[in-house]
C-alpha cells in the first residue's frame, strides 16, 4: 500500500543508466543556429490532429541541464509533418533538468519535470514562452508527468523517493500547491531495485482511474482521484514477476488491454484491464526482440490509433521492436526490429496525426524520425538524425 510521507530516497540508477556516452554528446551537438520564434498572435492555439493545418509544427525537447554534454533548458524546434525534417529554434532556459514534458489538453501550456533531488514541476505558457512558475513535487527525481483529461490536475511520479503527486492546474495553466503525495512502500523490491521507484503516473482511458507504475516494487498501483480536492485513494495493485522492473504502460485504443515495458528483465507484457475496477491482470512476459550479446533496457511502448500495431523502444539494442496486435488487443506478435539510428532511445512519441514517430536518443544526443505505416506496421527513416544535447524526451505538437 502507499503512505503519505515526505521526501527521501535514491534516484541515481534511472538518471545515469544512460550517461555512458556523455562525452560523445558534447562533440555531436552544435549550438542552436536560430533564436526562438516570437510570441504567437493573440488567440492563437495549437491545431488539433486532422484539422487540415499545414506547415511546420512545434517540437519540444527534454534534456538534463546538469549532465555532461547536456542542454541549457527545453529545446525548441519545429518539424515538417510531411518529410519529418527537424529545424532547431533555440532553447527555453530557466527550467532545470527538464527530462520529461507534457502539454495541456488545450495546447496552451507546457509542463516539465525538474528531475533533481529536490524535485519540481514547471509550467510554461506556450503563446509567449513565459515560465509560469515551479511547484515542489515533494519527492526526489520526478521523471514523468501527465495532465488529467479534465485539464484540472497535473500528475507526477517521483522516481527517487517512489512517490506520486497531484497538483491543481489553474485557468491560466499555472500550477497550484500540491494537493496530495503518496509514497509506495510495498512489496519488497527485487535484486538491484533498492526500494520504490515510481516511473509513470497516468490516467486510464475510462478517465476514472489513475495508474502509477513502480519500477522498484514490481507493482502497478491503481488510484481514484477526488476531482474536487485532488486527493488520491488507492483501490488496488497489480504485480509483475519479481525483478521485472515495470517502467511504462500504454493502453490499447479499445481500453481493455495495456502493454507494460519491463526495464530490468528486458520483457514486454500484455495486461488485461477492467474499467469498472481499474485493476490490471498481468500476462506472461514476452520478447523485446533484442538479440545478441547486449544488455537491453526496454523503455516505452506506442500503439497506433487504429489499434493494429505497437512499437517498443529498446535501449542497448538500439532498436524499435514492431508488434502486430491481435485478438482485440489481447495478444502481441513480434514482427521484428528496426535500427533506431541512435544510441539509447529513452523515449518515443507519435506526431498528433500518427504519421511520424520521434525517438529521443540519450547517449548519441540525437532525435531520429520515422514515417509510420499504420496499415502495415512499417517504419521508414525520415531524414537525418537531429542533434539535441542528451536528448531524453521529444514532444511533437
Amino acid at each position: 500500500m502507499g503512505t503519505r510521507t515526505g521526501t527521501g530516497g535514491r534516484w541515481s540508477r534511472r538518471r545515469f543508466i544512460g550517461m555512458g556516452a556523455g562525452a560523445a554528446a558534447v562533440v555531436a551537438v552544435p549550438s542552436p543556429a536560430a533564436p526562438p520564434p516570437g510570441p504567437a498572435p493573440a488567440g492563437a492555439r495549437h491545431s488539433a490532429p486532422g484539422d487540415g493545418s499545414c506547415g511546420p509544427r512545434p517540437l519540444y525537447l527534454g534534456t538534463y541541464t546538469s549532465a555532461p554534454g547536456g542542454g541549457t533548458g527545453i529545446g525548441l524546434a519545429s518539424y515538417d509533418p510531411e518529410s519529418g525534417r527537424i529545424t532547431g529554434a533555440g532553447t527555453l532556459t530557466g527550467v532545470p533538468d527538464p527530462s520529461y514534458l507534457a502539454v495541456h489538453p488545450d495546447g496552451r501550456t507546457l509542463y516539465a519535470v525538474d528531475e533533481r533531488q529536490d524535485g519540481g514541476v514547471t509550467a510554461v505558457r506556450l503563446g509567449d514562452r513565459r515560465v509560469l512558475g515551479t511547484r515542489s513535487t515533494g519527492g526526489a527525481g520526478p521523471c514523468h508527468l501527465s495532465v488529467h483529461p479534465s485539464g484540472r490536475w497535473l500528475l507526477s511520479a517521483n522516481y527517487g523517493s517512489g512517490s506520486v503527486a497531484v497538483h491543481p492546474i489553474g485557468a491560466s495553466g499555472a500550477l497550484g500547491e500540491r494537493t496530495d503525495l503518496v509514497t509506495h512502500t510495498a512489496p519488497g523490491p527485487g535484486p538491484g531495485q533498492e526500494g520504490p521507484h515510481a516511473h509513470q503516473f497516468r490516467t486510464a482511458p475510462d478517465g476514472r482511474h489513475l495508474l502509477a507504475v513502480d519500477l522498484g516494487t514490481d507493482t502497478v498501483h491503481t488510484y481514484r482521484l477526488d476531482a474536487t480536492r485532488g486527493m488520491l485513494t488507492e483501490v488496488g495493485q497489480a504485480h509483475t514477476r519479481p525483478g521485472a522492473g515495470p517502467r511504462h504502460l500504454t493502453f490499447h485504443p479499445g481500453g481493455r488491454h495495456a502493454y507494460l515495458a519491463n526495464e530490468v528483465d528486458d520483457t514486454v507484457v500484455v495486461c488485461a484491464y477492467d474499467p469498472a475496477t481499474g485493476l490490471l491482470t498481468v500476462g506472461e512476459p514476452q520478447s523485446t526482440g533484442a538479440t545478441g550479446d547486449v544488455t537491453n533496457f526496454p523503455a516505452q511502448v506506442l500503439v497506433t490509433a487504429n489499434g493494429r500495431y505497437a512499437f517498443l523502444a529498446n535501449r542497448g539494442h538500439n532498436s524499435l521492436a514492431r508488434y502486430a496486435i491481435e485478438a482485440g488487443g489481447a495478444r502481441l506478435r513480434l514482427l521484428g526490429t528496426v535500427p533506431v539510428r541512435g544510441d539509447f532511445p529513452r523515449q518515443i512519441a507519435f506526431s498528433p496525426d500518427g504519421r511520424l514517430l520521434f525517438a529521443a536518443n540519450q547517449r548519441s544526443g540525437t532525435v531520429t524520425v520515422f514515417h509510420v505505416d499504420a496499415e502495415r506496421g512499417g517504419l521508414r527513416p525520415a531524414g537525418e538524425p537531429f542533434a539535441s544535447p542528451v536528448a531524453v524526451c521529444a514532444l511533437p505538437l
